[in-house]
């Protein structure tokens, strides 16, 4: 009789165990499915790399806003602009120097995507960029804050256009 009670404790010892490994076996499985994208059609991989771009182009229209709101600062205040404000815009300038490397790889992503007319439209943004950097800098007071608001619409207008480009082709894929 007591063999008989060790045999089926012995039997339930091991069912549940079973149960408990496939359930952590199930789990382990579920979370590493979600983590590991397995959709790599051509489609979603153009869809991922659209969002790099999106992502690349963000990161350079953020950096460029602090570079422009502290240059024109700059241009308001002359001489009596704080030493500290000079060298927060030095480390924003050479941040947006550093992200430069993003348009330079999307564009090359653009190119290899097959999308002249949105990579021709992205680098003219960055263009626009690299203009607006050698005409409005620390100490220039010659210059209006309407030529340099109206320099920061033509680099508006064109990262809108950008953007606009994009989200069609991206609209396009994903109604595909």
């Amino acid at each position: 009789m007591t063999s008989d009670i060790w045999l089926i404790l012995d039997s339930i010892l091991k069912i549940g165990l079973g149960a408990l490994v496939a359930t952590a076996c199930f789990w382990l499985g579920k979370r590493w499915r979600e983590e590991t994208p397995f959709d790599l059609s051509p489609k979603s991989k153009r869809i991922g790399l659209l969002e790099q771009i999106s992502s690349d182009v963000g990161h350079v229209n953020h950096s460029f806003a602090k570079y422009s709101s502290l240059v024109i600062e700059s241009t308001r205040f002359g001489k009596r602009w704080p030493p500290a404000r000079k060298q927060e815009l030095e480390r924003v300038n050479s941040e947006l120097v550093k992200e430069f490397e993003r348009l330079s790889s999307a564009e090359a992503r653009l190119l290899m995507l097959g999308e002249k007319n949105m990579e021709k439209t992205l680098r003219l943004y960055a263009a626009r960029i690299a203009l607006f950097r050698k005409q409005v800098y620390v100490g220039r007071q010659d210059i209006s804050e309407q030529e340099i608001a109206d320099l920061k619409i033509s680099i508006m207008q064109l990262r809108e256009q950008f953007y606009d480009i994009l989200s069609r082709r991206y609209d396009k894929l994903l109604a595909a």
